[in-house]
Formats: C-alpha cells, sequence, structure tokens
C-alpha cells in the first residue's frame, strides 16, 4: 500500500491557491481513477482506490499547511507503513510553471507543508515537486503562491492535472523517470 499526499489549505476561499495544487491534483487522480467517495480521516480527507495494480489511499491533510505532517504521521503509523511508502504531491516555487519534478529527500525550500512532514518522518519521502514559477522579487512569494491561479493559466493547470493522473501508473509501479517523460511528452514540454 502506498498513501499519496497532496498538501494545501481547506476552505473553498484557498481551492484555486498555486498553494493548493497538490490538493488538485489528488483530485483529479481520485476522479480519473475511480477512487472511493472521499471522507474524513487521520484529521484529513481520504479517498482509496487502485492505480497500476497498487493500492493507494489518497489524503488531503486537512490541518492547514503547517501542520500537514500530523495528518501524514497518522496514516503512516496507522496503516504501519514508514516514508518510503509516502508520496507528497506540491507547489514548487523553483520550477517553471506546469513542469513536474520527482526525487526522495531533498530540501524545503521554505515550504512550511514539508518542513511539517519532514519534521515528523525525516526527509525519506518521495516528492512529486509541481512548479509555480517565481513571481521574480522574494517580497512577493507570499501574495504568489497564496493567490489565485490567474485565468490564462487554467487550461495548462487542466492539462497538467490530466497529465499526471493519466500517467500515475508509473509512479504507483516506482518508475519516476518515466513518469516524468510521459507527463513531459503529454505536455509536448522538453
Amino acid at each position: 500500500m502506498q498513501i499519496w499526499t497532496g498538501l494545501g489549505n481547506p476552505g473553498a476561499q484557498y481551492a484555486l491557491h498555486r498553494h493548493n495544487v497538490g490538493f488538485m491534483a489528488l483530485d483529479t487522480l481520485a476522479e480519473v481513477h475511480g477512487f472511493s467517495p472521499w471522507q474524513k480521516k487521520f484529521r484529513g480527507l481520504i479517498a482509496e482506490g487502485r492505480i497500476g495494480g497498487q493500492k493507494i489511499l489518497l489524503l488531503k491533510p486537512q490541518t492547514f499547511m503547517n501542520d500537514s505532517g500530523d495528518a501524514v504521521q497518522q496514516a503512516l503509523h496507522f496503516f504501519k507503513l514508514d516514508e518510503g511508502a509516502l508520496t507528497v504531491f506540491h507547489d514548487e516555487l523553483d520550477l517553471a510553471p506546469m513542469k513536474v519534478k520527482v526525487r526522495v529527500g531533498g530540501g524545503l525550500a521554505g515550504h512550511n507543508g514539508l518542513r511539517s512532514i519532514n519534521a515528523a518522518l525525516g526527509p525519506d519521502f518521495r516528492r512529486v515537486r509541481i512548479g509555480i514559477g517565481h513571481p521574480g522579487h522574494k517580497d512577493r512569494v507570499t501574495g504568489y503562491v497564496l493567490g489565485n491561479y490567474a485565468k490564462s493559466e487554467m487550461e495548462p493547470l487542466s492539462d497538467l492535472l490530466a497529465a499526471l493522473a493519466s500517467e500515475a501508473d508509473w509512479l504507483a509501479k516506482g518508475d519516476d523517470a518515466r513518469f516524468m517523460r510521459d507527463v513531459a511528452m503529454r505536455l509536448h514540454q522538453d
């Protein structure tokens, strides 16, 4: 079993924030792959299903970003899993918009959701980094990250989320390189 966590903040007012792209990715995965309806558990919302023959629990912590690690830790503990079974989908400032990179471990780059999970579990979990780009100056970061996607970004965002869901079998099988390559090909990226 794997636990795939999307990072975001709960509530309709945050739904289209760049910081909530992890929630958006999980919503798309659940819809495309026919997961169970969302239900409350582990201080979050969960949905269960299968991708690529693997049993997957989708988890959207409802603790706000800064305390995401608590919900993740509860879920892993309940299923007696370690951080090797965890994949976290999150926004990434240091990656161009609509680009996707996957890696295990790494720095936190000021991301409070990652910081919370890292504090609860350590750094050795897989991350699906979804690029949102940088606004250009550090003084503009907070407003940019906590701002809605622009109307002009909605179609590329929808295409990206669909590509993530379409190629998720590779991620479930642990073939991160093939997942990244096929998502990029689907989006006609280099």
